[in-house]
């Protein structure tokens, strides 16, 4: 294989898009996606009534990245999922791009329990509108309801139907549900119009319309809720304009899928799933890039509504797994998504019907100033101080009426931040104005939103110093007042080594300060303690359906803060491989009941965290950015704080010189935020 992907720069950006892999780890290329297309239609697996719902790169095995070197042969495969449209029918494909072969072929058997059907369609989403609007009995509710003269206009939603097991008409058939939405007039938000009460079940293979529920006579909310300028202008003037400059250029570097800035090392992947991969982080210790993760991405969501209602109660969207955040990701803006000297990344995946498509820009990268790494004045009065910055790696990914943001971030002490940003729409209801609502609150004058919950799992295959890891759970304890503590005054903190999958299926708990603790088994630092990370959990609730439900089943990782397992190249998503439809227990509660050691293994962590959102009006009709996250810091893996070599004067416009301790910014005279003062 060739050399690293293009490269362009136009306008004071960068772009990378991938062209012909040069690494094992590289995301797939446009030839790449073709080529499986091709080899998948010669070997008789894709006819013209074939979609492919989902189409992801296949990792290599590690042992062979570790001994893979440039410009040796690249073994490049794909894993595909195919659908039969008339039949129903599934199943999914390994193929190797290297050698043109299909390497396995299996039937999924998604008409048996516990079924689970492959991802939705782009195709599905937009027949669901046309098979619903052209059945008698939705029909029928329109004009019922006086509605008959947006039949034409209105939004269906194509929404995943979540599992229960007593619907014989649904349980290994392909369904969608959708609620409708009106659209007044031509360019309205939909979602702030919601026909309350009207549902229709719909089978995707049959395209028709199985049932239609019908109840209620709510009216349909008809303030707009459309959020542009031209409905909520004029613009503001008071803002004064903010100009990032970098006249250098960046402190990073870009070869193809790689990536360096200052002591870290890693490569960037994209896929149709999970959307941002990062693979290999290392971080520069003197001449050593030590190992700190193989790879790490988020690749999975729920997003269970707690509303009883029959509108709403089958309501839990797995947005990567049903949806494909990575698919449904957005094309990035310079100085609206991203600000700054910025660096994209273009993404390739595959459509419903195999072929290429590109996703320009679908990933962002640039630099942060991040106030003070440090400062300290001392008895004479002189300050010494640096600055802090951070990379900023990120995508933002559109599913119906929410958009999520996924940002990594690097710092300069050896920290790694993951947060994700939820905004866009919130899904409404409707009821009477001033009604009370115990399961949705009134937003807005007859528009009620459910309580939810967006729980993210993150998966961080971890390679602290190696792959050889044990797990450890740190708690602070408060110690009784007597012999050990004859002053009150006294606490400590407690070690906990989880050597088991079961073990280590555990939950946050802010009063002792709880972190988890992953460490080399064979290094130590110059202490002589193992060199490890702390992975510092936000400790928010977890899935709050009851251990009955169906959606407690379908998404029981989410049950957990922290689960750990020992690494299987195929263990990649939390709820399995086909959560759409599925009846549950899938992914983490299956691959744990062998209870594999992690004593000393090659440990993944996965970890749930996110917001459980009780709406509020300030929440419409867009919602405000909602942050939530976590990090992974490192603890006893350097011997000193690797920032004390950063320069005084923080290479930065304005910034404070090295010989002013005596008077300037740093003693006073500078406002708040102004220079080194921030």
């Amino acid at each position: 294989m060739s050399h690293a992907p293009d490269q362009t720069h136009t306008h004071g950006k960068r772009v990378t898009t991938p062209v012909e892999a040069a690494h094992p780890l590289d995301p797939l290329t446009a030839d790449e996606i073709d080529r499986a297309r091709e080899i998948l239609v010669e070997a008789g697996h894709l006819g013209e009534d074939t979609r492919v719902p989902m189409l992801l790169p296949l990792d290599p095995d590690k042992r062979e990245v570790e001994e893979w070197r440039p410009g040796a042969p690249l073994d490049r495969r794909v894993i595909a999922t195919l659908l039969d449209r008339p039949s129903g029918e599934s199943a999914e494909a390994i193929v190797s791009l290297t050698r043109g072969e299909v390497d396995d072929y299996r039937v999924l058997p998604n008409r048996e329990h516990p079924y689970g059907q492959p991802q939705v369609l782009l195709e599905e989403f937009e027949e669901v509108g046309e098979i619903v609007k052209a059945d008698p009995g939705w029909r029928a509710a329109m004009e019922r309801r006086g509605l008959g003269r947006y039949i034409d206009t209105c939004f269906c939603s194509p929404l995943a139907p979540g599992y229960f097991p007593d619907r014989e008409d649904e349980n290994g058939h392909r369904m969608l549900r959708s609620l409708t939405y009106l659209i007044p007039n031509p360019g309205d938000s939909p979602w702030a119009h919601p026909v309350e009460g009207l549902i229709a079940l719909v089978n995707l293979t049959e395209r028709r319309v199985v049932k239609v529920e019908d109840e209620g006579d709510v009216p349909v909310p008809m303030e707009h809720g459309n959020y542009g300028l031209d409905a909520q202008g004029p613009a503001r003037t008071s803002l004064k304009p903010i100009d990032i400059s970098m006249p250098e250029g960046p402190s990073f570097s870009v070869d193809g899928g790689l990536v360096q800035w200052e002591n870290w090392k890693f490569r960037v992947g994209f896929n149709a799933r999970e959307g941002l991969v990062l693979n290999t982080v290392s971080f520069r210790d003197g001449d050593e890039d030590r190992p700190v993760l193989t790879r790490a991405s988020v690749p999975e969501m729920v997003v269970p509504y707690g509303d009883p209602n029959f509108t709403r109660y089958w309501i839990s969207y797995f947005d990567a797994g049903e949806y494909l955040l990575g698919k449904s990701a957005n094309s990035l803006a310079l100085g609206c998504d991203c600000l700054g000297v910025i660096h994209y990344f273009d993404g390739f995946v595959a459509d419903d019907h195999g072929h290429a498509h590109k996703i320009p820009q679908v990933i962002c990268m640039h630099e942060e100033d991040y106030g003070i790494q440090w400062k300290h004045t001392d008895l004479e009065g002189k300050a010494d101080v640096r600055r802090s910055r951070r990379l900023v790696v990120s995508y933002f990914a559109t599913v119906g009426n929410y958009d999520y943001g996924f940002f990594w971030y690097f710092y300069l002490d050896g920290s790694i931040q993951v947060e994700a940003k939820a905004t866009g729409v919130v899904f409404a209801g409707a009821n009477h104005p001033g009604s009370e609502a115990p399961h949705g609150p009134e937003i807005a004058p007859g528009i009620f939103t459910p309580v939810h919950q967006h729980i993210f799992c993150a998966r961080l295959d971890t390679a602290v110093d190696g792959e050889d890891n044990t797990v450890h759970e740190v708690d602070v304890r408060r110690i009784p007042m007597g012999s050990q503590n004859p002053y009150g005054n006294a606490f400590t903190y407690e070690q906990t080594q989880l050597r088991s999958e079961l073990e280590a299926q555990r939950m946050a708990d802010n009063e002792a300060n709880r972190v988890w603790e992953v460490r080399s088994a064979h290094r130590t630092n110059h202490v002589g303690r193992p060199t490890a990370f702390h992975l510092i959990p936000e400790g928010k609730p977890v899935l709050m359906a009851d251990p009955e439900s169906t959606v407690y089943a379908r998404a029981n990782f989410a049950t957990k803060h922290l689960w750990a397992t020992q690494y299987a190249p195929r263990e990649l998503y939390p709820a399995g491989d086909y959560p759409n439809q599925h009846a549950g227990w899938a992914g983490l509660p299956s691959w744990t009941k062998d209870d594999r050691s992690l004593d000393g293994e090659d440990v993944v962590l996965w970890h749930c965290f996110g917001p459980t959102h009780v709406p509020r009006p300030e929440d419409w009709p867009v919602m405000p950015v909602d942050y939530s996250g976590f990090w992974f810091k490192p603890y006893g893996f350097l011997d000193r704080n690797p920032t004390m070599d950063l320069p005084s004067d923080a290479r930065s416009q304005g910034a404070c010189a090295a010989d002013d301790s005596a008077g300037g910014c740093c003693s006073g005279e500078a406002s708040e935020g102004e220079g080194c003062c921030g």
